[in-house]
């Protein structure tokens, strides 16, 4: 089996985090973003959509970090990881789809990638009109994270750690990009610590403090 990715991916970090802390038998391979390689012919084959991650499983292809995540879980018997009973799995599932729609929505395309990414970027008042529809929207999301997905909870989906941990909080954590202040979250601030306590976090994450190094001297809006 064969990822195809990224480490500067926000979508590509969950993959990779979770492959290492689970020393699954997964080959990487880096597409480089940063150069296009993902408009290759040879990958665009593979990808319609011409981006990353990508898994590869002999003849069978696989997109979309969540459904990418279920798969991985699924085919190495992690039912701790992804549980089969009914109810719980619907949680996890839940949860995923809210950071990947109802939280991500907002947080990724209209508060951190208009900020980061110059295709992301709008021409003059454009701009900042995104950034004022965003920016309580997204307020609003981490509100929620932190009262009502998290609450007393050590995980979103409760007393044990998911899948679903390892998708949001690298979701979240691109936040860390433009520098929102997740002190006025504890919950989230505190569950954040929680998985950058696991081991496999710094070996996949150097890309990651890298980015926000060279984002350092730049202002940006934060909710």
């Amino acid at each position: 089996m064969k990822l195809y990715y990224h480490p500067v991916s926000i979508t590509s970090r969950p993959l990779a985090l979770f492959i290492a802390d689970q020393a699954l038998e997964v080959e990487l391979e880096v597409v480089d973003i940063l150069k296009g390689e993902h408009h290759s012919e040879a990958f665009a084959a593979k990808n319609p959509n011409k981006l990353v991650p990508l898994i590869e499983d002999g003849d069978f292809l696989l997109t979309e970090s969540s459904a990418m995540l279920k798969y991985l879980a699924d085919k190495h018997g992690l039912t701790g990881m992804y549980p089969t009973e009914l109810q719980a799995r619907a949680r996890v599932n839940e949860r995923m789809d809210w950071f990947n729609t109802g939280f991500y929505r907002e947080y990724g395309y209209h508060l951190v990638y208009p900020q980061i990414f110059p295709n992301h970027k709008r021409e003059g008042a454009a701009q900042q009109a995104i950034l004022d529809w965003g920016v309580p929207r997204c307020k609003e999301a981490l509100r929620v994270l932190n009262d009502h997905v998290l609450g007393d909870n050590p995980y979103v989906c409760g007393q044990s750690v998911t899948i679903a941990d390892f998708f949001g909080v690298c979701l979240v954590t691109a936040g860390e990009h433009i520098r929102v202040d997740f002190s006025a979250y504890p919950n989230i601030q505190a569950w954040i610590e929680r998985m950058k306590a696991r081991s496999s976090w710094a070996a996949t994450h150097a890309a990651h403090e890298g980015l926000r190094g060279m984002l350092a001297e730049q202002e940006f809006v934060t909710p």
